[in-house]
């Protein structure tokens, strides 16, 4: 098996250093617990794996070639998304006004609050998990830019899963040093002025991209 592992570990690169929604719930997970910005990233790169399978056994090209699919897949990437930033902004508002709950983080609709390790850890993954699946990006990288780096001698689905594990590898080792990073913020987010304006700002920006996902080609 022979592929391009340097023009691929540079686009591999590339593409993790360019922040998304998947930075954004990693971000803010790590800050809210370390533990839960570690499952958020392994959430992350487990829908990451669910697009190398597809890709590896040719499904994604129903995805890409299909504009209803495609669409209908985008629309729900889109809608997750701005329903993670909606519940984040209404529960800073109530706490702040002193009327509800501790924030939430921002759980995905129909989830339970827990505020035990295990309970963030599934919120944080089940997070990371559905914001890859439902990126329809993460498809189309696997089926139209990952195969410029296949060698059509070999095994297109060895190859494949090779680069796509590497992939996945590779976001791993990312988010982790990010998570170690971003659980910093949790001692200026203690002062509840800072930790309001960081809930409504992620909040905020977990909506401008279920619309800019929605929005775009």
């Amino acid at each position: 098996m022979s592929v391009d592992l340097v023009g691929f570990l540079g686009v591999v690169l590339v593409a993790y250093a360019v922040p998304g929604p998947d930075f954004l719930v990693v971000v803010r997970s790590a800050a809210e617990d370390p533990a839960r910005g570690r499952a958020a990233a392994l959430g992350a790169q487990a829908g990451l794996c669910v697009h190398m399978v597809a890709a590896a056994v040719g499904l994604s090209l129903i995805v890409t070639r299909s504009p209803v699919v495609y669409d209908a897949v985008k629309l729900l990437g889109a809608l997750y998304l701005v329903c993670l930033g909606v519940r984040a902004v209404l529960a800073a508002r109530r706490k702040a006004a002193g009327t509800g709950a501790p924030e939430d983080g921002g759980l995905p609709p129909g989830a339970a609050v827990d505020r035990t390790g295990d309970g963030r850890g599934r919120s944080g993954f089940s997070q990371g998990f559905f914001t890859n699946v439902l990126n329809p990006k993460a498809a189309l990288f696997f089926i139209s830019v990952l195969p410029q780096f296949v060698d059509g001698s070999g095994s297109t689905a060895r190859q494949i899963f090779f680069l796509g594990a590497l992939d996945v590898l590779i976001g791993i080792v990312y988010w982790f040093a990010l998570v170690t990073v971003a659980a910093r913020l949790r001692t200026l987010l203690a002062r509840p002025k800072a930790r309001h304006r960081w809930e409504l700002t992620t909040g905020w920006l977990f909506i401008a991209l279920g619309i800019g996902v929605a929005a775009a080609p």
